[in-house]
């Protein structure tokens, strides 16, 4: 009998801790400068301190992986609205800031009809940019370019990235941008709302 407790008290132990949401990383104490879709300057993660933050990391040029993660954070953003929670912030990050000046993040947005009253595009200086998504263990990394009727493109190969922050500024999980499950982030962003 007491073989089976220790082991029902094993497992339950065990179930809820992977059922928790531990600190994956920290940004508490850290202050990134940043400019808005809207030219107004923000400091990250102090722009979604006291709510819960779903974070993506993204550049306009992409033309894969971005698109399906901003598709999901509207998916996300959606289901949150449906659902009647608040006190969450959405934040996407460019790590291309040369390219993603404060208009060009809000034409994107405009051209795919995002609704910004909790949504917020931030890019910056690229030496701030990089340094947030090293704190947020994201690679972008410049790959082949290419010249197109006399302009030169070029794209990241990138970490596939939506980061999930508690109310005090830690990472609490990451997901895969382009294939996230939308209803585990909801149950996830319910756990850190109790």
């Amino acid at each position: 009998m007491k073989h089976i407790l220790l082991v029902i008290g094993f497992l339950s132990a065990f179930f809820s801790c992977a059922e928790s949401l531990e600190v994956d990383d920290s940004f508490i104490g850290k202050k990134f400068e940043l400019i808005s879709q809207d030219s107004l300057q923000f400091n990250f993660p102090e722009i979604i301190k006291g709510k819960i933050g779903v974070v993506g990391y993204v550049f306009t040029n992409c033309p894969d992986i971005c698109p399906l993660t901003t598709n999901n954070m509207r998916l996300i953003q959606e289901r949150l609205k449906k659902e009647g929670i608040t006190d969450v912030e959405l934040v996407s990050i460019s790590f291309d800031p040369e390219v993603d000046t404060p208009p060009v993040l809000k034409r994107y947005a405009e051209l795919r009809r995002l609704d910004l009253s909790n949504w917020t595009f931030l890019t910056g200086k690229k030496s701030v940019t990089d340094a947030l998504i090293k704190e947020a263990n994201v690679l972008a990394i410049v790959g082949d370019s290419t010249i197109i009727e006399g302009e030169t493109t070029y794209f990241y190969v990138h970490t596939d990235r939506i980061s999930l922050f508690d109310r005090t500024g830690n990472i609490r999980n990451n997901y895969l941008g382009s294939q996230t499950d939308i209803d585990q982030v909801i149950k996830d962003v319910k756990k850190l709302l109790n």
